[in-house]
């Protein structure tokens, strides 16, 4: 009898708890939501703007729904209109899609919902370089993999979600960047887990909040792009595809917490905390640190400046990194309805930093050869020009000054072997590099692209002790082995069937094949859905 009494007890008991929060469903809800317009970012990480806003209240169809009701009655939607919503978006006042790095898309996406916005993307390209490696192998470059081939630089496949202010973007990578990229961070190798196999297939995941706070604030935690550089990590937003050595040689992502702040609608302000300088992990005891500001003054110009403090030298925990990048794009030209050229722009990128600590200094000691010089120094200029709304050319090239070498792209295969036997402080790299970039696209989600590009070592001498490379570029005879293939001689293989190669002394003299300067064309298949 006492369990019947304890089971009705029970029973009452909920339904009074189930009554009274159905009871408390919506009341306190507004009949209008005029909040600001929350954007969605985008690849590169900029903010992109939908066309329209979607303001919905939600109620449901009894007054006072019990739980039961709640779970399974249908939900009306009730569409609210604001006048000033979109007006409120940040940088909704202008058309933007001319900038280097951003967006070029007006229309819609092709996958879009009140919880889901879709992004997919394909990369594909074929190059040619007139140094014709016998390995097919491309030194130097992120954008780029190998040669004489069509290959799958980047398929993009994710989007954002957006569910009241809770919002989230996953973004998966395939392709031969998956593997260009991560390759580059060497906080994976500290402690265990193979860090770049976990990360290798995103190239961003986050998660955050939104609030209705000025034009929109919105704070972030997971890998995210990065800002530095100029170029978006999605070439479908470029102006050309292979990048200065500015962008090329800067952080693609940033792995950690961001705190974007819209206080008008024509200014960006954003703080990072974060592992490291494009590093999965932590080269030391502290986190780097930096912020972002994006000024739009008006429709024609655009100020970026990006600042970055960091620990990101493996067994130098005292030295310190500083960057500053700094760009400046604007739109001179502009008749849309005109014959020959409809618009004009162009982009001026300069940046400075140093690393200093740990026997290095920013520019070293006069007359003291201990205390090297170990900074970056180096600029980039894009002019594009537009005939109509299909046709596009773009000149431009950059110069970059890295005594040290700390953010010089590492070569693969035995190029790499002697590259690290010859890197660091006191070290020097010089390099420079021009092209030119055509554009056909026949709509908003299609660009058919064709580049020609020339890049050149000025000086790279190694550090004392050290054995000087004779190139950096791969030469007629690759990187790889004598015949360019990696299943010949003592090549060993990894349980996921990744090549381990020999000692180079095993191949009985044979030594990569590198050179000081290449040229290379460039055709490229850009989707963007």
């Amino acid at each position: 009898m006492t369990n019947k009494l304890k089971l009705i007890a029970f029973l009452c008991g909920t339904f009074f708890i189930c009554k009274g929060y159905g009871q408390t469903d919506l009341i306190s809800q507004p009949a209008n939501n005029t909040s600001v317009l929350m954007p969605a970012a985008d690849s590169s990480g900029k903010e992109t703007l939908p066309a329209t806003t979607n303001n919905n209240v939600t109620s449901n169809t009894s007054q006072v729904p019990s739980f039961f009701s709640r779970l399974f009655s249908k939900r009306r939607t009730i569409k609210a209109e604001s006048s000033d919503s979109v007006a409120s978006a940040p940088f909704a006042f202008g058309d933007f899609t001319w900038l280097n790095g951003n967006s070029r898309k007006t229309s819609p996406p092709a996958i879009d919902s009140k919880y889901f916005t879709g992004d997919v993307t394909f990369d594909l390209n074929y190059t040619h370089s007139f140094n014709k490696p016998i390995d097919n192998t491309v030194v130097g470059s992120t954008a780029l993999a190998r040669n004489n081939e069509l290959q799958l630089a980047f398929m993009g496949i994710g989007g954002d979600f957006h569910v009241d202010h809770v919002r989230g973007r996953v973004m998966m990578q395939f392709g031969t960047r998956s593997t260009v990229v991560p390759r580059n961070d060497g906080s994976s190798y500290k402690g265990q887990y193979d860090l770049q196999t976990i990360y290798r297939y995103l190239s961003e995941a986050y998660a955050g909040y939104h609030w209705d706070t000025w034009h929109g604030i919105n704070l972030d935690a997971g890998i995210f792009m990065s800002y530095v550089g100029l170029f978006s990590y999605n070439n479908t937003e470029n102006w050309g595809y292979q990048p200065s050595f500015t962008s090329d040689n800067t952080p693609w992502f940033f792995n950690g917490l961001r705190l974007q702040t819209f206080p008008t609608d024509k200014l960006k302000l954003e703080l990072w905390l974060i592992n490291g300088w494009q590093t999965y992990a932590m080269f030391n005891r502290s986190p780097g640190a930096g912020f972002s500001m994006y000024y739009r003054p008006k429709e024609t110009v655009d100020y970026v400046m990006n600042f970055y403090y960091g620990k990101d030298a493996q067994g130098a925990p005292q030295r310190y990194r500083i960057h500053s990048d700094n760009s400046y794009e604007l739109r001179y030209y502009n008749n849309p309805h005109g014959k020959g050229i409809t618009k004009a722009a162009f982009s001026l990128t300069g940046d400075f930093g140093f690393e200093n600590g740990n026997g290095v200094t920013p520019f070293g000691k006069k007359g003291k050869t201990d205390h090297p010089a170990q900074n970056f120094i180096s600029g980039m200029f894009y002019n594009r020009l537009w005939f109509g709304d299909k046709l596009a050319w773009t000149f431009g090239g950059g110069y970059m000054h890295n005594p040290g070498q700390y953010l010089v792209l590492a070569p693969t295969g035995y190029a790499d072997t002697l590259f690290q036997a010859q890197t660091g402080p006191g070290s020097t790299f010089d390099a420079w590099d021009c092209s030119t970039t055509f554009d056909y696209m026949p709509n908003q989600n299609l660009t058919f692209r064709a580049e020609f590009v020339h890049r050149e070592i000025v000086k790279m001498g190694a550090a004392p002790g050290g054995t000087p490379m004779t190139g950096y570029f791969a030469g007629p005879g690759g990187v790889s082995s004598p015949t360019g293939y990696t299943n010949t001689g003592g090549y060993t293989y990894t349980s996921s069937g990744a090549s381990v190669a020999p000692p180079l002394s095993s191949w009985g003299g044979w030594a990569p094949d590198l050179k000081n300067q290449e040229t290379r064309f460039i055709l490229a298949l850009l989707v963007r859905l």
